[in-house]
């Protein structure tokens, strides 16, 4: 073929789109810096997710403020998967899985979490209630049971039983 015959095909519209589309993909080829990884997070975003993690070593401190070495290396591992594309939540969940639910500030069984202590406040107040009611004595007893003035002096028979066989062995 003939330059002038290929010049009037790439004239063509279609053709023209064709090789337009074509060098603007290799160009873009040509220049794009393949990474195997992402973008750095920065510190920002590693603490956000810190934040919602706790500390193994220390009690109850969150991981974005624990200054022990095991917290900086935990934060590094979340700033390397964060460079890896993982999300927040499946992070956080990696942590959970790994190191258990006392890493993770949020229960994940959160019905029974909550409600197993509330169900047993409520069933220690009743246990309560009932032996509270069992200890006081029964107006039944009361009305059986005369009352004693202070001048009367009244000697339970097993007593006086008791003085008698005494009195008997002397």
């Amino acid at each position: 073929m003939k330059v002038s015959t290929m010049l009037n095909k790439i004239r063509n519209t279609k053709y023209a789109v064709l090789a337009t589309i074509l060098l603007l993909f290799v160009t873009l080829l040509a220049f794009n810096s393949v990474s195997a990884q992402g973008p750095e997070p920065t510190d920002d975003e590693v603490n956000k997710i810190a934040k919602k993690l706790y500390c193994p070593v220390c009690e109850n401190t969150p991981l974005d403020v624990c200054p022990t070495e095991a917290c900086r290396q935990w934060r590094e591992q979340i700033r390397e998967m964060l460079i890896e594309g993982k999300s927040e939540q499946e992070i956080i969940d990696y942590f959970a899985a790994t190191y258990g639910e006392r890493a993770s500030g949020d229960p994940r069984d959160k019905v029974k979490a909550y409600l197993i202590p509330i169900v047993g406040i409520l069933l220690g107040a009743g246990l309560l209630v009932s032996a509270l009611r069992t200890w006081r004595k029964p107006k039944a007893a009361e009305a059986i049971i005369p009352a004693k003035d202070a001048g009367d002096v009244h000697q339970d028979e097993y007593i006086a039983r008791i003085e008698a066989e005494l009195k008997k062995r002397d």
